[in-house]
């Protein structure tokens, strides 16, 4: 066998199991690291996989979930307006809601419930709130109201209708102002808007509008004191009266 055959005949052996390398010279340790590398990589795209499908309507351009009647404000009742015054939309995805615009209806809570499901009317609010602190939700935030005669405003806004006359300060009720608060500081929550002036507005201050509302009696001193005060109380919404068209 020859000199080095005799040698290696002649060792005891060990006990001890030959170690093998894999193949290419790749350690069974490396093998190990990259396994788990491989089981992570793998792992980790299960689990990013279960959250897209968990979390898609929250990605731009795809529609949230929706239920007929659904309120983003527990202290209102619902009445849908007709669709030729709104646009389906997925804010904030699509839009950052960034203001509250204040209006007056110049008419009754009930002729402002009329006009909002009129198809010919072109224009409507999200909410409308009576003389007597009742809230009715017309529009999802989620979509876009035809309120302020200006795209970008109301691409960016929720509007809130109060039921009344300009020209009559008896109609803005103490009522009224306390649940429009409520409902503003609500609103203000859900989509970050700052409680100030630059981001709750009147009709009036919508850059191109011809409309004076709310008007020349709306106490924006008032109004904006009741809206911080809201923010800061506990949340406990008491649902309004059923609205009557």
């Amino acid at each position: 066998m020859g000199k080095n055959g005799s040698a290696r005949a002649g060792r005891k052996p060990s006990g001890k199991p030959a170690r093998t390398k894999p193949a290419d010279g790749v350690s069974r340790r490396a093998l190990l690291i990259g396994g788990g590398a491989v089981a992570a990589a793998g792992t980790a795209a299960v689990l990013a996989r279960d959250e897209v499908k968990r979390l898609w309507w929250q990605v731009p351009g795809v529609e949230k979930p929706r239920k007929p009647g659904e309120l983003d404000y527990p202290g209102a009742t619902w009445v849908a307006a007709s669709e030729a015054n709104w646009r389906r939309a997925d804010r904030p995805d699509d839009f950052p809601v960034d203001r509250v615009i204040i209006h007056v209806t110049q008419g009754s809570f009930a002729s402002a419930v009329k006009v909002f499901q009129d198809p010919a009317h072109r224009a409507a609010t999200h909410y409308i709130v009576g003389q007597d602190g009742r809230v009715v939700q017309m529009i999802r935030e989620l979509d876009v109201a035809y309120q302020a005669g200006n795209r970008s405003y109301n691409e960016r806004a929720v509007g809130i209708e109060h039921e009344g006359f300009v020209d009559r300060p008896k109609d803005l009720t103490k009522e009224m102002y306390a649940a429009s608060a409520r409902l503003t500081a609500s609103i203000c929550a859900r989509h970050g808007i700052p409680i100030d002036r630059e981001h709750i507005i009147g009709h009036v201050e919508v850059p191109g509008t011809d409309h004076t509302d709310p008007g020349p009696h709306w106490d924006w001193d008032r109004y904006m004191k009741l809206v911080r005060r809201a923010a800061t109380a506990p949340p406990s919404p008491t649902p309004s009266p059923t609205a009557k068209a």
